[in-house]
């Protein structure tokens, strides 16, 4: 874990053209690593750094006034649980699937806080963030742990979105079936 990376900024936008121009402006701005900066369907745009808290915030506000009219979600998210960063870059090896959340969002913005309200509220641990990609815009996390832990920490993360609207689904899958786990690991 890289605890000198405690925050984390998104900013979705509709245009490809401002968004790439936006990436270059937020990453010059402020020492911050680019963690991504792609399109995501249906033809928008998503940059998500991480870094310190104040050279993301920094960096964040750069990419809110350069993408202007075309930032249509975004999320600056100081204090990110140690668990969000490395789940973000790929899957995370657990030896064992006890059981098993996975929590279905329409937004990159909304999964990120969501995974990042569940880890902080149980002993869990991240598998997977998949931010909308391959997925038309929609994004999903999966999440493993006792399975009271797993239902309080599924429980938060879908408490923090819900007034917003973006939550798809939630499943809590008490003691998957082995071949899940494979599918999984």
């Amino acid at each position: 874990m890289n605890y000198n990376e405690p925050a984390v900024a998104l900013i979705e936008l509709r245009s490809i053209a401002r968004g790439i121009k936006t990436a270059d402006e937020m990453v010059k701005k402020a020492p911050v690593r680019l963690l991504e900066a792609r399109t995501i369907c249906p033809g928008k745009y998503m940059i998500l750094i991480a870094g310190e808290t104040a050279a993301v915030e920094e960096s964040y506000k750069q990419g809110i006034v350069i993408g202007a009219e075309m930032v249509i979600d975004d999320l600056f998210l100081p204090n990110a649980h140690e668990q969000l960063i490395p789940v973000m870059e790929s899957c995370v090896d657990v030896s064992e699937i006890d059981s098993l959340g996975v929590v279905e969002i329409f937004t990159v913005a909304s999964v990120i806080l969501s995974a990042d309200a569940a880890v902080k509220m149980a002993n869990v641990t991240l598998i997977e963030l998949r931010m909308a990609n391959g997925l038309g815009g929609k994004s999903f996390y999966t999440l493993t742990g006792e399975l009271h832990e797993l239902t309080a920490a599924v429980e938060a993360g879908v408490d923090i979105i819900e007034e917003l609207g973006t939550l798809v689904c939630s499943e809590i899958i008490p003691n998957p079936h082995p071949d899940i786990n494979l599918k999984l690991l």
